[in-house]
């Protein structure tokens, strides 16, 4: 019989941060992440969102986006991309960026960027721009390494710095705890439940 542990799952995500997060989710749950593809952004996705699902007729897959402002909340936009999904398709959205996700390990995420636990948001998908809210607290931060690697340099015309992302891949692959995160963030908590139930039937 196959074990938990030997359930392969794939990915699909808008880019190189949603991997991080969803191969940690995976690994979380006691599964081995597979191949992930997409990482070109929203409208990529949506162009291959029919290809993925068919794929997930035949092995588990996880497809993971931002619900941004394009919707009030997660179901119209998950009705709107795909009403009917695959039996091995775990079709998640983060409220409303996954960067809301890392905020909801409030306790680590301080620790790692150097600012008081009490300047981290305490309903982090209430925020409109969780992004933003993460740029601001490596603004404030005690680490000059933080601040110039996470926030963006006077003039440049870019929403954070030039190592935003890999900064925070190494707080998820070093630090974040998704079943701590979960206990603040519902639209995790229901992205853990489908990946475990996901292992589970495909064992």
């Amino acid at each position: 019989m196959t074990t938990t542990a030997g359930i392969v799952i794939s990915a699909a995500v808008e880019g190189i941060l949603d991997e991080a997060v969803v191969r940690k989710l995976i690994t979380h749950v006691g599964a081995t992440p597979g191949d992930v593809y997409g990482k070109k952004g929203k409208a990529f996705l949506r162009q291959k969102i029919g290809a993925y699902n068919q794929a997930a007729r035949r092995a588990p897959w996880i497809v993971l986006l931002d619900l941004d402002c394009d919707e009030h909340c997660a179901p119209p936009l998950r009705n709107a991309w795909l009403p009917a999904p695959a039996p091995y398709l775990c079709f998640r959205i983060a409220v409303r960026k996954v960067e809301a996700w890392l905020l909801a390990d409030a306790d680590k995420l301080a620790a790692f960027l150097g600012v008081s636990r009490s300047k981290i948001p305490t309903n982090p998908e209430r925020l409109d721009d969780p992004k933003t809210a993460v740029v601001n607290l490596a603004r404030a931060s005690k680490r000059r390494k933080i601040h110039e690697d996470m926030v963006p340099r006077e003039g440049s015309g870019r929403r954070e710095g030039p190592a935003y992302s890999s900064r925070l891949i190494e707080f998820i692959s070093s630090q974040w705890r998704p079943e701590v995160a979960a206990l603040h963030s519902e639209s995790l908590a229901r992205a853990l439940r489908c990946i475990s139930r996901l292992a589970r039937i495909c064992v």
